[in-house]
Parts: structure tokens; sequence; C-alpha cells
């Protein structure tokens, strides 16, 4: 089988931890090299955006990134590139045109109004995962939704065109029916984690004086919650909080974001049990997550949030807000606690409820780590995808089949 993935904005070769990089870059390279290891030949267009790119890269064996013209090569925010989707559709017809895909999966909104308008022509099926949806962002973040105001009227017209949307969680499904989604098109595929990498046994990362560790691992945005759990600290004392994530440490002076987590940790008195770290590489991320008494991950909302399944695959209970893909994958009482969003006062209370409890953390992480090998490693995300590609190229060629008769 032959697949595009299209990521217009999310490229699987980026850097992780800027504003626009984080875990759908993580799904489309994952996702891409295990579909590679069954077998599939696997092409991820993403936006070129930088003068000094080759057309073509190769990620894995069988994996290749293309990168397509769209706008200026230049890094540029994702809610910017809206203007640049024709470009990035006519060079994507062009190349489909020479070399045709059986089916194309496209990620995030952008990805899937160029995939539907240079597959239209081609009669190539496309399948939508979007990540993240407009109505969702509009209705947590108000006024502060950067997103061009014609998002929710072109995710409602992808969740009816695309010949199947993949949602990576239940409660997705839920807000995908509501902008008009058929059911019957809908199917639930989590994203999934390396199970190679983040695993329970392994090294951890010290800790000065033996001190109770709290971990974030986060993009630095307000959403994220980032700033709740500093508000939340006082109530867990002899604990410190290291936050991992943004831009490296040493570019933090021109980061508005830091100062204003900086400046509530000094407000709350506990900037001295607070270390924002910056960006931390992948391979040194397992042992920093195994250090932590808890890994806490608090977004207002969030689609699916890959970091806690990271956590539990290393062995450590997760605080999580009860929010979209956290239901799914953090089990209350088993794996973790959940919490309400932007209540930092119940989140001081669990949290101090939970390191006081040592034999239930180990209970917790040891549960967690049964959930993600049982469910969530990524050959068996890619095989249940694959099954789905399949059954779209079956029902295609029994429709074609039924015509000609």
């Amino acid at each position: 089988m032959r697949v595009a993935m299209v990521s217009e904005h999310a490229s699987p070769l980026a850097v992780l931890g800027g504003v626009d990089a984080g875990g759908q870059n993580v799904h489309v390279a994952s996702l891409g090299t295990a579909l590679a290891d069954h077998g599939v030949d696997v092409v991820i267009h993403t936006r070129r955006d930088s003068p000094h790119l080759p057309r073509r890269v190769a990620l894995a064996p069988g994996v290749t990134v293309d990168h397509v013209p769209g706008g200026p090569p230049s890094p540029l925010p994702k809610d910017d590139l809206l203007p640049h989707m024709s470009e990035f559709a006519d060079d994507l017809r062009r190349a489909w045109e020479a070399d045709r895909p059986d089916v194309v999966h496209a990620h995030f909104w952008m990805s899937g109004l160029a995939a539907l308008d240079a597959a239209a022509s081609l009669d190539i099926p496309v399948v939508q995962t979007f990540h993240a949806l407009g109505v969702v962002k509009r209705r947590h973040q108000g006024a502060k939704d950067t997103s061009p105001p014609a998002r929710t009227g072109a995710e409602a017209m992808i969740a009816r065109r695309a010949v199947q949307v993949v949602a990576t969680c239940t409660d997705e499904v839920r807000e995908l029916v509501g902008i008009g989604a058929d059911p019957g098109k809908v199917s639930v595929i989590p994203c999934g984690v390396d199970l190679a990498l983040f695993r329970p046994d392994g090294p951890s990362e010290g800790r000065l004086g033996g001190r109770r560790r709290l971990v974030v691992v986060s993009r630095l945005v307000e959403r994220k919650g980032i700033g709740n759990v500093i508000e939340a600290l006082p109530a867990v004392p002899d604990t410190d909080l290291v936050i991992a994530g943004g831009s490296p440490a040493q570019e933090f002076g021109a980061d508005p974001e830091v100062r204003r987590l900086r400046g509530l940790a000094e407000l709350h008195g506990v900037g001295d049990r607070v270390t924002l770290r910056g960006r931390v590489g992948r391979h040194e991320l397992p042992a920093l997550l195994r250090s932590a008494d808890a890994v806490v991950c608090v977004p207002w909302y969030e689609p699916f949030g890959i970091v806690p399944l990271e956590a539990m695959a290393c062995g450590v209970p997760v605080v999580a807000s009860a929010v979209g893909g956290l239901l799914d994958t953090v089990v209350d009482g088993r794996t973790g606690v959940h919490v309400p969003p932007r209540r930092p006062d119940l989140l001081g209370r669990v949290l101090a409820l939970l390191l006081d409890e040592p034999d239930r953390r180990r209970k917790m992480g040891a549960a967690g780590a049964r959930r993600a090998r049982a469910h969530y490693g990524w050959p068996t995300v890619a095989a249940t995808t694959l099954g789905t590609y399949a059954s779209l190229l079956d029902r295609s060629s029994r429709l074609v089949s039924g015509s000609r008769a």
C-alpha cells in the first residue's frame, strides 16, 4: 500500500518544544514509521519552511518527508498559513498525478483543505485526523484564540467530505458529530507511545537532597495550565516542580510566557522550588519522567495529550485534567488522578495527598505501564490505522466493480 500523509505545519523532522511543535509532530513521525514497519510505502508532505531544505529527505526505511512549497520558505505561525494552502494543494496535486498514492491521510484542518483540493480530481480517498478542533479551541480560549475565522466552517466541510474521520479519543467523536460529521464514518484510533524509549526500567535523573519532585512537560502556552500547577504548589510543601519545554533555556529572555510563569512563582512564594528547564531532548525525557513522584498534565482542554502516555509507559502516576483525550488514557484512581481544569485549589489538595502515599503511587505507576503496553504501542496503533485504510480501499474496489457490472 502507498500512503501520502499531509501535515502542513507539523513536520516530523521539527525540533520539539516550540509553540507549534509538539504532539502532532511526534504522531506523524511515529505513525509513518510504524506503518512502514508494516510494509507500507509512506510519503509525509509538510510545508517547506527553509530555503535550505532539500525537496525530499528519508526519515526512516520506507518513509520519505516531502518539503512542499507553500508561502515563503521561512518559519510562519500555523495560524498564518491559510492563504498559502492553495499553492500547497497545487503542488500536492502535481505530485500525486505523477505518483498516485492509494490513500491520503491528512493531519490538522489546513492539511485537510489542501488534501481534499488536491485529491478531488484524482479520485483518491482522503482520511482526516484533526488533532484539535476550532470549535473546542474557541470555547476555551475565547478572544485569545488566534485561529483564522474560517476554521470552524472549514472543519465542518472537511468532516463531511472526507471518506473517514479518525478521532483520537472518544470525547472528540461527540464534537465531530456536533459539527456535522456522519457518525458512521468516524472511528477512534488513539495516539501512541514509543515503548522502546519510554519504559519503567532505565536511568532516572538525580534529585538534589532527595526532595519530592513534580514534573510538567509541555509547550509553554497558557492553555496548557502550567500556571495552575505553580499556583497549586504552596499546598504541596517540600516538593520541587520541574517544567520542561519551550525554547532552549538560553533563549528564555525573549519569551513572555516564561516571564509570566516566573512572575507567578514569585507571587505565590515558590520561586525557589520552580525550575524552568527549557527544551529537553527526546532521549533525555524518559530519565526526567522517571525522576518524578508524579507527572502533572492539567491543560484547559486537550485533544489527546501524548505526555501522560509517556509518563505512564515510564511507570509514573499522572495527575491530569478531566478533559478530552486524558479521559481515555489516564484511568482515574488506577493509573493517576483526574482533576477539573483551572482549579489550582483542588489540584494542590490532590497532589499533597498523592505525594504522601508512596504505595499508592507505585501501584498507579505499575498499572499505567501495563496500560500503555497493552493499548498504546505504535505497532498496535499502526495496525489499526492500516486496517482502516484497507477497509476503505476494499469498499472502494467493490463499488467500482459493482458499477462496472
